[in-house]
């Protein structure tokens, strides 16, 4: 289709966002089968559960898929290289942080690297640094979030025009719609979490993909921004509790402590919405479904034809 399906040898230029914590082999390996990337984010797991998975993932699917490393956030990065080079991971994306000093390593094993960034700044470093694809999100995206706050539509077309590789668009895109637009902006895929979670192979607590079916345009919350440490997330008790305690005064300390990724776990796989955040991005209030990833992938590519025909026929 375009450069970065050739690139990731895929048949979809859809990409499924890292999602710490809530990431497992059987969505990853759902929507490798689908002919998009799956992508199992290490997120704070153990050495031991990534092996696992990985190990999982090698048996429900032989089609390419992808190792998300936050780096700042995971606690043991070599372990996770060494892990990603023994499973033969054809493709890796890193974000918070530094990733100049891991491109190398990766490259010379030949994984393919992608860079999540959020500014045209951060975009032209990665590609200088090596990155083969660099995806571009906007604080549309849901979790932790750029305090520049730049947005999807207007960050695309920047960062296009700024690198040479392949750029993919992140934030903001649920359908086919999101899909068509990221291309005609300048992107060559798209990746998307908060519309895989609301799918049947995502394995968070029912509750959470409730709250999704539920979510209107105007139901995620903007949390941390005193503290310098932007998160999106989707309106719930618990959510109102923490701009709350933001409103009255809190250290970064303080905020991490009941933001933290045990937060996080109570609220996406235990369901309990007033003792744990979920994460979601503004897109929440498309999702009106709970289909199959396979399902999933099909429509967005229908109606991205759709979409581009009817442009054709207008012009």
């Amino acid at each position: 289709m375009n450069r970065l399906t050739d690139l990731l040898h895929i048949d979809c230029p859809i990409i499924q966002g890292g999602m710490g914590n809530i990431s497992h082999a059987e969505l990853t390996a759902a929507i490798s089968e689908a002919g998009g990337l799956g992508t199992f984010g290490v997120g704070t797991f153990s050495t031991d559960h990534v092996r696992t998975e990985l190990a999982r993932m090698k048996e429900l699917t032989d089609r390419p898929f992808c190792v998300n490393i936050p780096i700042r956030v995971q606690p043991d990065v070599k372990e996770m290289l060494r892990l990603i080079l023994d499973f033969n991971v054809p493709a890796v994306s890193l974000s918070a942080g530094n990733p100049k000093p891991l491109v190398p390593v990766l490259k010379e094993a030949g994984v393919t690297v992608m860079v999540v960034t959020a500014s045209v700044k951060q975009a032209v470093k990665a590609a200088e640094a090596g990155a083969d694809v660099v995806i571009a999100e906007g604080y549309e995206a849901a979790g932790i979030n750029s305090n520049d706050e730049t947005t999807t539509m207007t960050l695309i077309p920047q960062i296009a025009d700024a690198v040479s590789v392949p750029v993919v668009a992140a934030g903001g895109i649920g359908d086919g719609r999101g899909l068509a637009a990221a291309l005609c902006l300048g992107a060559e895929g798209v990746q998307m979490g908060t519309r895989f979670i609301a799918t049947k192979e995502a394995l968070v607590h029912e509750a959470y993909k409730k709250k999704l079916l539920e979510s209107t345009d105007v139901d995620t919350i903007i949390v941390g921004r005193s503290v310098g440490k932007i998160r999106r997330l989707v309106k719930t008790p618990y959510a109102s509790l923490l701009a709350e305690v933001e409103k009255e005064g809190t250290t970064l300390e303080e905020f991490d402590t009941i933001a933290d990724e045990a937060s996080h776990i109570r609220g996406a796989l235990e369901g309990k919405l007033a003792k744990g955040h979920i994460n979601g991005g503004q897109i929440a209030g498309l999702i009106r479904d709970v289909p199959t990833v396979k399902e999933l992938l099909n429509l967005m590519m229908a109606q991205y034809r759709t979409v581009i025909e009817g442009i054709n026929q207008n012009l």
